[in-house]
């Protein structure tokens, strides 16, 4: 291999460094114009009269539009499409959007903004699960769902109620998973413009241009075939910009009227109010093992604050039970979900989608397990860990695990069997392990289409260029599609340019979500590369007089094997492949194996790999103010093959530092439906100098269904961070907090419980006795039935 299992620079890199990306809000056309978008103050109220004549006619406006322009309902998902761009009736969170102005600049839109009325009638709010359920008869939505309950899941695996009869300990634990936010640096942005033939180009920063395209068009009413969508370099995503917005539709309504270009940037504060972040979690775990570990049963209910619109909820709530078996062997296993409607803005996708929290929530109680037991925590996980090419109590297909190996390396890169319960007091270790999909295996409506395509063509002066409909978000899948093609033709990546997100010039590709796009648009890259090879060698063999099979490609030359100094140049070669076939262009698409069971929800967790990873975690907590400090993070990560070793050791890298936040500091709160901490300054990202040590550790296990073996590795290496930070306290401290953020109030709480736990209890007065029989205390048959 000459560029596949090479670190090699990005190819877009020199233009991030030397600013010469333009992103979405650096875009200018002439005669551009500008909006600003009126969001509710209320949580939760009914639109009693709107009034935009004002404003309208207010110096500079060229229009202002409310939701009847745009009365058409959208949503990511095809079956809960409970949206519209702009609030009709009702108002069900701070920030909904309810007008939006167009003007000549920023600061004349941003004035007529106070220039509309809107008169509300304020209506009791649901701030989280408890109130949701305490209040079916205040509903959010009035013609959707039942109460105020999105989805609700029931599915049950194996002789769940055998399996904990059968076992020796039982455990049920209560955890909870606080909100968070994906804070990219790029706040969302977008600009609109309506060409002379009627047609419409929205670049956007999205993460997903094919499900924008479709949603824009259906609101709008007008033909995919007349709206292009183009994704300039995206400043982040996480999952945050991985649907439409209000901004997109109405640049694109503006720009329809007007016939001129309209721009919206949003302010960070906005941003927040748009979310799609990590759900808030409340979750019941009960867990049946023998006395060797052995899971014998798993029942897992889970509560999800949704807020107040669907998004992509139908999926989190099967994905937070789905993925919970494909780490450990779990021969029963039930699994109750329920996502509720609160007036907060909508929870999605955010790196790990739905499998975050309960990954959290298992991970913590597995400690809890091994610790009754007597078991090392790092050894129990590989003893009950799941097996490579095997198929989960609930249908999911695993190929490769090396699930073991990272295990081995973050307990021998910490000193794991050297250094745990032999730490000072304050100081402690902890271990967590998890798994992730390789993109999902249904695409988010149901078709049997290819989920991603890619063209690679050839001109006559030997330039290559790949085209693929995927948006390139930081995590490097651009410079994926160049290395892949340039190790098929034998050239240098650099030389290839690569064209992305752009609907109406590249194939259709999902999008960048479920870390997808190394697994699907790299084996879509291969096989075009793979067909213009063919062309490039049956030419080459002409030319050289030498069989295609002793042929090979590198460094711009086709050369012979036996004798490597016969060999052409690979722009001539292209030029006589031209002659013998016309122009070179050729095609690949990758569609995932059909997976999953028959079952409802089945789709969701089906991937055609999984990846596998181990992280080891070292705190120390101060004894006299409860401040936690992550020292240092050793995690191991199972990415099939390394197409490029920086790369992932980057998105490594990257999931630590995410998930030490979301452990540490981070949480999306609320104070009667207003954002607590709306801005970077007040939203407690960890900076450089709370990071700990992050010690990145790669196991290849070449998973035979990925391009040159690859599997995926930009959400997988977050999810164990989070529960091995938890264990690491609990070893430091010996006491749980079982829920996030861990903060230093938690932590004074905790020890306090563990102080009244330890403490003697007074003497249990005598049993009496009746008819001979001892009769138990109150409560007490009911407490060794749990545990």
């Amino acid at each position: 291999m000459r560029t596949i299992g090479k670190s090699l620079t990005k190819i877009d890199s020199y233009t991030k460094v030397t600013g010469a990306a333009k992103y979405a809000d650096d875009l200018t056309l002439p005669r551009m114009a500008y909006g600003r978008i009126l969001r509710s103050p209320h949580p939760h109220a009914r639109i009693t009269r709107l009034d935009v004549s004002r404003a309208r006619a207010y110096p500079g406006v060229l229009d202002v539009i409310t939701g009847a322009d745009l009365s058409h309902t959208y949503g990511i998902m095809p079956t809960t499409q409970d949206e519209t761009p702009f609030a009709m009736d009702k108002v069900r969170y701070v920030g909904e959007p309810v007008a939006a102005v167009c003007a000549v600049d920023e600061e004349t839109a941003e004035e007529a903004l106070d220039l509309i009325e809107v008169a509300y009638e304020p209506l009791p709010p649901i701030h989280s699960i408890e109130e949701a359920l305490a209040h079916p008869d205040n509903r959010i939505h009035d013609d959707i769902g039942h109460d105020n309950v999105m989805k609700e899941v029931h599915l049950e695996f194996g002789p769940v109620e055998d399996g904990f009869a059968a076992a020796d300990l039982i455990r049920e634990d209560t955890y909870f998973f606080e909100g968070t936010t994906h804070a990219p640096m790029e706040e969302h942005a977008c600009v609109a413009d309506c060409h002379a033939d009627g047609k419409i180009t929205l670049w956007t920063s999205t993460q997903t241009p094919h499900y924008i395209h479709r949603e824009v068009a259906k609101v709008l009413g007008i033909p995919r075939s007349r709206l292009r969508v183009i994704v300039p370099p995206v400043g982040g995503g996480f999952g945050g910009k991985c649907e439409p917005f209000a901004h997109d539709f109405a640049a694109c309504l503006f720009a329809l009227r007007h016939g001129r270009p309209i721009k919206f940037t949003l302010s960070r504060e906005e941003v927040f109010y748009c979310h799609r972040g990590r759900h808030p979690v409340k979750m019941i775990l009960k867990t049946g093992v023998k006395s060797d570990g052995a899971i014998t049963a798993v029942h897992l209910q889970t509560f999800l604050d949704g807020g107040a619109y669907s998004s992509y909820g139908l999926a989190t709530v099967y994905y937070t039970g789905a993925l919970l078996t494909v780490t450990y062997k779990i021969p029963a296993y039930k699994f109750d979900g329920m996502r509720l409607y609160t007036n907060k803005p909508a929870c999605g996708p955010k790196r790990g989608h739905g499998s975050t929290q309960p990954r959290y929530a298992f991970e913590c109680q597995l400690d809890k397990i091994a610790e009754q037991l007597g078991l090392d925590p790092a050894e129990y996980r590989k003893r009950i860990a799941i097996e490579p090419y095997s198929e989960t109590v609930n249908g999911l297909r695993v190929t490769t695990c090396g699930l073991k190996e990272c295990v081995d390396k973050v307990v021998e890169a910490s000193g794991w069997d050297k250094r745990r319960g032999r730490t000072p007091v304050g100081r402690g270790l902890g271990v967590a392990i998890s798994s992730y999909v390789t993109g999902a295996g249904k695409a988010i409506y149901w078709n049997d289409m290819p989920h991603s395509g890619v063209i690679v063509t050839i001109d006559r002066g030997g330039g290559v260029a790949a085209l693929c409909g995927s948006s390139d978000i930081g995590q490097g899948s651009d410079t994926m599609l160049a290395q892949v093609v340039a190790e098929e033709l034998g050239i240098d990546p650099l030389d290839i340019r690569v064209y992305t997100g752009d609907t109406d010039l590249t194939p259709v590709d999902l999008g960048s979500y479920s870390s997808r796009v190394t697994f699907m648009a790299g084996n879509a890259a291969r096989e075009a590369a793979r067909k213009l090879r063919a062309w490039l060698f049956e030419a080459a063999s002409a030319a050289l007089e030498v069989p295609a099979e002793r042929l090979e490609a590198g460094d711009g030359w086709i050369y012979d094997t036996s004798d490597p100094e016969k060999r052409a140049a690979f722009a001539d070669v292209a030029q006589k492949a031209e002659a013998a076939h016309g122009t070179l262009s050729a095609v690949g698409d990758y569609t995932p194996p059909k997976l999953g069971g028959k079952f409802k929800g089945s789709g969701v967790g089906v991937s055609p790999a999984y990846s596998y990873t181990a992280c080891v975690a070292e705190v120390t907590v101060d004894p006299e103010t409860y401040d936690l400090k992550v020292e240092r993070l050793w995690v191991a990560h199972d990415c099939g093959r390394a197409l490029n070793p920086t790369l992932v050791e980057g998105q490594v890298e990257g999931s630590a530092y995410m998930g030490f936040g979301e452990a540490v500091l981070e949480e999306q709160v609320f104070r009667k439906g207003l954002h607590k901490i709306p801005s970077l300054l007040e939203y407690k990202l960890p900076t450089i100098y709370d990071t700990p040590e992050i010690t990145a550790l790669t196991v290849e296990t070449y998973d035979r269904e990925g391009p040159y073996g690859a599997k995926e590795a930009g959400e997988g290496p977050l999810n164990p961070i989070i529960p091995a930070i938890a264990n690491a306290v609990y070893d430091a401290i010996r006491a749980r907090v079982d829920s996030t953020p861990i903060t230093p109030d938690k932590i004074q709480r905790a020890l306090r419980e563990a102080e009244r736990a330890a403490r003697p209890h007074p003497p249990t007065p005598s049993p009496q006795r009746r008819g001979g029989e001892v009769a138990a205390p109150v409560g007490a048959k009911r407490k060794a039935e749990r545990v």
